[in-house]
């Protein structure tokens, strides 16, 4: 029988909480299918820029990655939170090793060109070499990847974690049977935003541009649930979205 891999990301509010990361942590460790994980952790780059002394720039609602934000996210999500991840999992018995996407090449990108708005360092996923994961995972080693991609010309980018996790998803499924779970500090995508006994338990496309149109999913949930549904159209078996200490629950994403 094939072996199957599941795909977590994990973001900033699960991040900065030291009792929720250790118990997704703890859960994570205790899965017992072959495993990678991707986090983001924008929210204490933001923090740390502001103890430096230079506020993040933003355009409508937008971050802009210069060089000094660059800086600041290859501290943060490479340095700080990556190893910290990466040593609480050896901790808990899971050989993690840590990964950017400059790391063995793993994940190349491009700079996203300057449109209406010059995001900056930020890259656009490009490739991944998947017999590289693949190979990671095959002498047990578990991979922690951080929000970092690189250009092949010596040029780190800033890379939302969400479309890595994504991205490494529809690779792997031409290797493994794929599921991707994202998991953050709601129970899943919630029919009234502030009642978390709202869940959604299953989420089609149909329902979900009905609910996009009834703004009754708004805000950061949809590019999230975009992401979950190109992955499925890319050949990703699973897609979940649930709360970081309950992953056999949430809400299923489906194509129909």
């Amino acid at each position: 029988m094939k072996r199957k891999l599941t795909i977590f990301k994990i973001g900033g509010r699960v991040l900065e909480d030291e009792q929720a990361l250790g118990a997704f942590l703890k859960a994570f460790s205790a899965w017992p299918e072959l495993k990678l994980l991707v986090h983001g952790g924008g929210k204490k780059a933001t923090q740390i820029a502001d103890q430096l002394g230079f506020t993040p720039r933003m355009i409508e609602g937008r971050r802009i990655t210069d060089e000094p934000a660059l800086e600041v996210a290859l501290m943060v999500y490479g340095g700080l939170y990556n190893k910290k991840i990466v040593a609480l999992l050896q901790g808990l018995g899971v050989n993690a090793v840590g990964l950017s996407g400059a790391d063995a090449g793993l994940i190349l990108a491009q700079k996203r060109p300057a449109q209406t708005i010059d995001f900056g360092l930020v890259g656009d996923v490009v490739k991944i070499d998947s017999l590289r994961v693949h190979w990671f995972l095959e002498t047990d080693l578990t991979p922690v990847f951080c929000a970092l991609t690189h250009d092949g010309r010596g040029q780190m980018l800033n890379t939302n974690a969400d479309t890595i996790a994504t991205q490494l998803a529809i690779s792997m499924s031409a290797v493994f049977p794929t599921e991707l779970i994202f998991c953050f500090e709601k129970p899943g995508v919630l029919a009234q935003a502030q009642d978390e006994s709202s869940v959604i338990p299953q989420l089609n496309a149909a329902l979900y541009e009905r609910y996009r149109q009834q703004k009754v999913i708004t805000d950061g949930m949809i590019p999230k649930l975009d992401n979950a549904f190109d992955a499925l159209r890319k050949g990703v078996q699973k897609v979940r979205i649930t709360h970081f200490n309950q992953l056999k629950k949430g809400t299923h994403i489906t194509l129909e």
